[in-house]
Parts: structure tokens; C-alpha cells; sequence
């Protein structure tokens, strides 16, 4: 049971459900039939923890034992987040290359083409890029429209085939929040906004629909509209970003007291933010 389970493992782990993810490595590293893989479910274990560096060696160790598409791919995950040298690509493409060339299923074939395609436009390989994300459809990776959306934007600013891409993504992934979130990029103002409306009828969560929608009301000189939106959001996710932009849209519209309210709470949770800083003191100089 366990060795069927991983095979989706490292997918879950993609999926924002760590904990979940989480407990199956742990159930995966019990109950390994050999010692290679053994290696790899420790080496994801931590990795998902923060320890790259101790996951990478736990590749190696697996990778000397046998060549696995699980080893190659937990190596190049592992490598690309504990160097800080650019250099790493090569290796990181190197890495990727050696996976796909090991027995595996669609599925995980698919994870690895879309990360290699990921890496090559990171590179500007777009050519590329663009092979190893069709190639990843072909195997039904639909999350590769995304990839391949990216790439014709980037090539000639086609925001126009970035947008049919997506929408080839959010026909097959129906009720995607994200999918809409991403499409909304290369649309016009109104085909943004019906995609970000999307997103928050799908997933009310999300921040990122809310702060544009301020930004679009804040450019048509509708403040208390954008402050209303931006509180929509603070309401379930405080964060510092949501906070500073409140507070500056407050001291946009003279409101000294907003201003240094958000101003407060949000260095209450980080002294230290700069940004905040400047902002408190600025506004600070005009309390009455």
C-alpha cells in the first residue's frame, strides 16, 4: 500500500498540503522495501522541513545505492534550493535530464518536464522550454499550459497566445483559482477583472485579487473604495504588505490617524520593517 501511495508523494508535497504530504513520507520512510528508498522519503522529509542541504546528501547517498528517478529528482529539487550560485542551472537541467531518463510514470514524468521547462526559461532557453512543456502535455501534465503560456509571453510580449494558453488550462482544471489568478496577467483591464472576480468567487483567500482591485480603484481616485477592498482582505490575512499599502492609501487621502493605526499594528508584528518604518515616521511628523 505504501509503495503504491508514493508514487504521489512529491506531487502533494507541490499541492499546499504539507502536513498531509508530510505524514505519507513519514508512513513512505517506515515502511521501505529497500534502502535507497528509504534515503529518498528521509531526504524529502528534509527537505520539506527547511534542511536542504541534509536532503541533498540523502539523494547522493540513495543515488550511489541506484539510479531512481525519486533520487535524481529529489537531488535537483534539493540543489536548486540550497545553492545560491546562478551556475547551479546547468546542473539543476543535468539533474532533471537524468530523471526522465530513469522508469517512471506519467505523473511524475510530467512534474519533472514541467520543472526542467521551468529552469530553461529561467536560463532564456526558450526553444527549450517550450519543447519540455509540450512534450509534458502530451502526457496529460496539463499544468504545463502555464509553462507554455509564460514562454510565448515572453517571446514578443504575446500576451494574446499567454491568454489562450491559459485558457486551454482553466477548460481542463474547471474551478482552478489560480489558473484564473494567472490568466489574469495577459488579459486587458477588463478581462482582468472578470478573471480576479473569478478568483474570489472560487477561493475568497486569495489576496492577490483584492490588492488589484485597490490599485485599480486608488488610479481612479476612488480612496475610500480601495481602503474598503484592502480591509476586505486584512480581515482574514494581516500581513505586513496589506497593512503598509492601507496605511500609505490612508495617508493618500489625509487620514493621519488610519495611517498611523496600520502603521502601528504592523510594526507591532515586525519592529524592524523598513519600509513601515519610513512610512510611521513620515506620517508621525503630521499627527495633530
Amino acid at each position: 500500500m505504501y509503495a503504491k501511495e508514493s508514487i504521489n508523494l512529491i506531487l502533494i508535497c507541490r499541492l499546499n498540503c504539507p502536513e498531509a504530504a508530510m505524514r505519507s513520507l513519514q508512513l513512505a520512510w517506515q515502511h521501505a522495501s529497500s534502502e535507497h528508498e528509504r534515503l529518498v522519503y528521509e531526504g524529502w522529509i528534509l527537505y520539506d522541513s527547511g534542511h536542504y542541504e541534509e536532503g541533498l546528501q540523502k539523494a547522493e547517498e540513495s543515488i550511489t545505492i541506484k539510479r531512481s528517478f525519486e533520487a535524481f529528482f529529489l537531488k535537483a529539487y534539493a540543489l536548486a534550493d540550497s545553492s545560491v550560485d546562478s551556475s547551479c542551472s546547468s546542473t539543476v537541467i543535468s539533474l532533471l535530464e537524468d530523471a526522465l531518463r530513469c522508469p517512471s510514470d506519467n505523473l511524475r514524468k510530467g512534474q519533472a518536464l514541467n520543472n526542467l521547462g521551468s529552469v530553461y526559461v529561467d536560463c532564456g532557453k526558450l526553444d527549450a522550454a517550450e519543447d519540455c512543456y509540450i512534450k509534458a502535455l502530451k502526457i496529460q501534465h496539463t499544468r504545463a499550459h502555464q509553462g507554455l503560456a509564460r514562454v510565448h509571453f515572453l517571446r514578443n510580449d504575446n500576451k494574446a497566445a499567454a491568454y489562450k494558453e491559459m485558457t486551454n488550462l482553466i477548460e481542463k482544471a474547471r474551478n482552478n483559482a489560480s489558473a484564473y489568478e494567472k490568466r489574469s496577467e495577459y488579459g486587458d483591464r477588463e478581462l482582468t477583472n472578470a478573471d480576479l472576480e473569478m478568483v474570489t468567487r472560487l477561493d475568497p483567500l486569495r489576496v492577490y485579487p483584492y490588492r488589484y482591485r485597490a490599485a485599480v480603484l486608488m488610479d481612479n481616485h476612488k480612496e475610500e473604495e480601495a481602503i474598503a477592498e484592502l480591509s476586505r482582505a486584512i480581515a482574514f490575512k494581516a500581513d505586513l504588505h496589506l497593512l503598509h499599502l492601507r496605511a500609505a492609501f490612508h495617508e493618500h487621502k489625509g487620514d493621519v490617524l488610519g495611517a498611523l493605526r496600520d502603521c502601528r499594528a504592523a510594526l507591532s508584528v515586525d519592529p524592524n520593517h523598513q519600509k513601515m518604518l519610513e512610512l510611521h515616521c513620515r506620517v508621525n511628523s503630521h499627527e495633530p
